[in-house]
């Protein structure tokens, strides 16, 4: 749900992500609003994945977290007193203080949660379903409603 939320409230004010993104100074003018579009719809697609236990929804999720460590890294060693752009314009970290601390050891947090859940999955044998696994039940259930 925190991926879909964040990606959502990115999604309804690309232009302010990507002013967000350019304080950071590591993505070129002219991909700024590609990269304010593809990762919010990203993280809102693996967000919706992972509802549905869809297979490769949680690595695209680590790959996210891990990305985000990595600029939330940078920035904190360059000393940039920027906001972390976690979740858009409304981002209650803006109001409270421009720190990137916070931001980094919530994402921490988040990617211990992410590495349990890959244990706990591999410990219980648990395999996520295929994106086409919905369709075909789909099917299945149309098939014996018309019958």
């Amino acid at each position: 749900m925190v991926f879909i939320y964040a990606g959502l409230t990115k999604l309804f004010t690309p232009t302010v992500f990507a002013v967000l993104i350019d304080a950071y100074g590591i993505v070129p003018d002219i991909m700024l609003m590609p990269v304010a579009v593809f990762l919010p719809t990203l993280e809102v697609a693996a967000g919706i994945g992972i509802l549905f236990d869809i297979k490769g929804s949680l690595t695209i999720i680590l790959g996210l977290v891990v990305l985000f460590l990595l600029i939330l890294g940078y920035g904190i060693h360059m000393g940039l007193d920027v906001d972390c752009g976690c979740f858009g314009p409304e981002d209650p970290e803006v109001k409270a203080f421009h720190g990137l601390r916070t931001a980094f050891n919530r994402d921490l947090i988040m990617l211990a949660g992410i590495c349990f859940t890959f244990g706990w999955r591999k410990f219980r044998g648990i395999s996520p379903k295929t994106f086409t696994y919905y369709f075909s039940i789909y099917r299945v259930v149309k098939k014996e409603n018309m019958t």
